[in-house]
């Protein structure tokens, strides 16, 4: 089975360049060309959206190997968001692209695993599996400890997935918390470094481009 971070680097190299395209939709900052052409309400909105996305995508598949839509801005706009989502996603991974679900999940435990079901894994009815998402990576955020990184890096060897771990942010008052210095006088952030390391030591492969 290919692995995602295979699928990257091939990606990276065939078109000689390492960037991604962030699609974080803003409605209110959308062209007129497109948002004129909906109803003005939540399903109208998440339609421009999915035009928006489709010509990002369109016009940049050949050049840039990769797109990172965020969630956030696609659950904004409820059912219709997300079917949104859905199709950006599907859209991108037609057009060749790879697909970085920028969720930011973590929780504890069974959560933690249905979060890794939607984006990565399977979910599960009766004796079918079935994938949602669909997508090659996903964000994870480790603040919750081992539990909540685990089910997505089960499903990352069982589906040949990828995820990128937060370790220290760029948000103005991420030092707050991942700035502190433990007792043995290394600070949070590096802590949580040394635990990715560990959680995917099996997985991880020196990547040379």
């Amino acid at each position: 089975m290919d692995n995602a971070i295979d699928k990257l680097i091939d990606k990276i190299k065939e078109k000689n360049n390492p960037t991604v395209i962030g699609l974080d939709p803003r409605y209110d900052i959308l062209p007129n060309c497109i948002t004129e052409k909906y109803t003005k309400d939540i399903e109208g909105a998440a339609k421009a959206i999915i035009e928006f996305n489709k010509r990002l995508i369109d016009a940049t598949c050949d050049i840039i190997p990769a797109v990172k839509p965020q969630i956030a801005f696609y659950e904004m706009f409820g059912i219709p968001g997300m079917k949104a989502f859905e199709e950006t996603c599907k859209y991108a991974k037609e057009k060749g692209m790879i697909v970085i679900a920028d969720m930011k999940r973590g929780d504890i435990g069974t959560t933690a695993k249905a979060y890794s079901n939607a984006a990565i894994g399977k979910t599960s009815i009766g004796e079918i599996e079935q994938s949602i998402f669909d997508v090659e990576f996903v964000t994870v955020n480790p603040y919750l400890g081992t539990d909540g990184v685990l089910p997505f890096v089960e499903d990352c060897k069982k589906y040949g997935k990828g995820i990128f771990v937060l370790v220290k942010t760029s948000n103005p008052s991420s030092g707050e918390l991942q700035d502190l210095v433990t007792e043995d006088g290394e600070k949070i952030y590096v802590k949580v470094a040394k635990l990715v390391n560990e959680w995917g030591k099996e997985l991880v492969r020196k990547i040379w481009i």
